[in-house]
């Protein structure tokens, strides 16, 4: 089987095409570190450099043996756990190998909880359960990365604030918009992130099309093929299904604009999603609802539109698109904006300090 990987990342819940754990395997390869990633999907999807292996998706119910059987196989001296049941069985059979302990916590998933149709009664209490010893967990393991301020843990044996900043290397640059007006989502496809918003305002908003990257819920792709069979949509949304970054990005090349019509839940109420920054990153201007810190951001810097969230944000989403197509005026000066501020915020690496810490985590051995 060769020497064990510095770095094992397991995953019960992500694909390996999962954007984060790419930017974070990058970083860890760039610090010289061999990372193996055990996860779901297609390994053709995993990162780049490192060695993946996958296991079919299975149901919900059935996540808790994947993480047990995953973390058994984990060969890393350093292993880094990516979701809750993950990292309640990295924690036990990790510690029982005197093994490094990493979480990687994404999302407020306590808060994350309230937003999924399937987590009541019986099964939610259980996922609740789960998460918060999973939160005791990650609060004694040797480090925890938080993708921002606000997510817990608040406090923890060594907190590193990790934010979902684009790793440039996997975007496309700038580029000059297309011809015809095409606006771009990336990201899960469900209700809570926009989809029927989006769908809204495309149909408001004739001569546009819009182009999808990412899974669609399971809950919601019935109506989704219903919808798109409607003559105000037909041929005019592609599905591009879930894609590894570099690949998810290359629509980004000629798009007018990116979309971020997340509804006002728990989870995201004061989250700042990645595709905000990378739609940024790519000089894309944007549309974004008005939940306070997305906002903040799109006000401040001038690089689009809010609009109200709520049932109202999809036709206030297609009169900021008619506007943009009749006044291409306006267009290009959110567009010039999006491209200087993608100019400014050349960030030094963000996972930098991240991979730091885990080197040094392998170094104690």
């Amino acid at each position: 089987m060769g020497s064990p990987p510095d770095v094992s990342v397991v995953t019960s819940g992500h694909d390996v095409a999962d954007a984060r754990l790419h930017r974070l395997v990058a970083a860890f390869r760039r610090r010289g570190l061999s990372v193996e990633v055990l996860g779901l999907g297609d390994p053709a999807d995993g990162p780049e450099g490192a060695h993946v292996t996958t296991r079919p998706r299975g149901r919900v119910w059935a996540r808790p043996l994947t993480a047990v059987v995953s973390a058994a196989r984990a060969r890393g001296r350093v292993v880094v756990a990516l979701d809750p049941d993950a990292l309640v069985a990295v924690t036990a059979i990790g510690r029982a190998r005197r093994r490094a302990v990493v979480a990687d916590v994404h999302e407020d998933y306590g808060a994350l909880l309230r937003d999924r149709a399937w987590a009541t009664g019986v099964t939610g209490a259980l996922a609740g359960a789960l998460v918060a010893v999973a939160g005791r967990a990650a609060r004694a393991g040797d480090l925890v990365l938080v993708a921002d301020e606000h997510v817990p843990p608040r406090s923890a044996r060594h907190r590193l604030v990790v934010r979902n900043l684009p790793d440039l290397s996997m975007l496309p640059g700038p580029s000059e918009p297309d011809e015809q007006p095409r606006a771009l989502y990336v990201g899960d496809v469900r209700a809570s992130r926009g989809l029927w918003a989006m769908l809204d305002a495309l149909a408001g908003a004739p001569g546009w099309t819009l182009d999808v990257v990412g899974p669609v819920a399971a809950a919601d792709a019935a109506q989704l093929a219903a919808r798109l069979e409607r003559d105000d949509l037909a041929g005019r949304v592609r599905l591009h299904g879930r894609r590894p970054p570099a690949e998810a990005w290359r629509w980004a090349r000629g798009a007018w604009c990116g979309l971020v019509l997340l509804e006002d839940t728990p989870a995201f109420r004061d989250a700042v999603p990645s595709k905000l920054y990378e739609y940024l990153a790519c000089g894309l201007p944007v549309v974004v609802t008005d939940l306070p810190r997305q906002a903040a951001i799109v006000r401040e810097a001038g690089v689009g539109e809010v609009v109200p969230s709520g049932p109202g944000a999809g036709a206030a989403t297609a009169r900021v698109l008619t506007a943009w197509a009749a006044d291409p005026s306006r267009h290009r000066e959110v567009g010039a904006a999006a491209r200087a501020r993608q100019e400014t915020q050349q960030h030094a690496d963000p996972y930098a300090a991240a991979a730091d810490a885990v080197a040094e985590l392998v170094r104690r051995g």
